[in-house]
């Protein structure tokens, strides 16, 4: 099974948990193991990590992915940074985000694939169509 890396601004009242958890669901049906930084190392805030140990982290977590999915719903530095690296280090970077999402030309530019969704249908369309990267 292939591994995904899911970028998401994450929140410490978890507002998009739900969100988390289906995008890595349609993942998971596709066939693609998923690694969350605020699910898999900071489980969900009980562990906390300076700075520095957490992008230590996130980097060997992407560096061990088959793709960077960087969810750009909400924007933020922590998820170009993600993108970028994933880039550099040579894996796919699909960028997927709410319909009406502004993605910046840059990150398109760095992305296999873009997909704007409205739904877990829309997510399941765009990864079937999308995911043989």
């Amino acid at each position: 099974m292939k591994q995904a890396y899911l970028g998401i601004k994450f929140y410490a009242d978890q507002r998009n948990r739900p969100l988390i958890e289906m995008i890595t669901a349609v993942l998971t049906q596709a066939g693609w193991t998923t690694q969350v930084i605020v699910r898999d190392v900071e489980q969900w805030g009980a562990v906390q990590l300076t700075p520095q140990a957490l992008m230590a982290r996130t980097f060997a977590v992407i560096e061990a992915s088959d793709m960077a999915v960087i969810d750009l719903t909400e924007k933020g530095v922590g998820l170009g940074i993600e993108a970028g690296y994933a880039f550099a280090k040579g894996i796919p970077v699909m960028t997927i985000a709410r319909a009406g999402s502004d993605i910046s030309t840059t990150l398109r530019g760095i992305s296999k694939a873009v997909c704007l969704y409205r739904n877990e249908a829309d997510l399941v369309a765009c990864f079937r169509e999308r995911l043989a990267l």
